[in-house]
């Protein structure tokens, strides 16, 4: 059964929220209200439109040009569960996943809801961190404050590996 996620809208095709070709899915609701955020009208909690995964999933397929799918906001991981299971189906069609946040990675990482962590599993590309009005860069790719890191989690997970091999090699020796 597919669950449902409250989104305040969805941009079929963009250029700017990652790289390629993508599918971006806005969702309702933000606790950070960031002055200054392009997308004023996600934050409530309420409102919006509430969709099935499996709807989302069937517009998504419908366009072959595409790259990836993109969660942006309001906040992602206020939704996470519902996102995870979308990402789940868009790798699944050979698509790549990039999650916007408010938050920093390591405040996630240390979040024990395992909707987040499957989310976190999920995204390809994290762009973290609040939008900042004193650090808005127009000029850099895929964010708007300078504060923003873009984050391939694929490579952060690959190296966290390596170094977990290596650090268990060291204690056998």
């Amino acid at each position: 059964m597919a669950s449902e996620l409250r989104v305040c809208g969805i941009e079929p095709e963009s250029i700017v929220d990652g790289k390629g070709i993508r599918f971006v899915v806005f969702v309702q609701g933000c606790p950070h209200h960031c002055p200054g955020c392009h997308n004023p009208q996600s934050h409530p909690f309420e409102g919006g439109t509430v969709m099935k995964t499996d709807e989302l999933f069937h517009r998504i397929r419908e366009n072959p040009l595409l790259k990836g799918v993109t969660f942006s906001g309001g906040e992602p991981f206020c939704q996470p569960g519902p996102l995870a299971e979308l990402a789940d189906f868009v790798h699944g069609a050979g698509l790549d996943v990039t999650t916007y946040t408010g938050y920093l990675y390591e405040n996630l990482l240390a979040m024990p809801d395992c909707g987040v962590q499957a989310l976190l599993q999920g995204t390809d590309v994290l762009v973290d961190g609040p939008f900042l009005q004193q650090q808005k860069d127009l000029t850099l790719r895929f964010r708007g404050s300078r504060n923003q890191r873009v984050m391939n989690l694929n490579e952060t997970r690959r190296l966290q590996t390596v170094v977990l091999e290596k650090l268990e090699e060291d204690e056998d020796e």
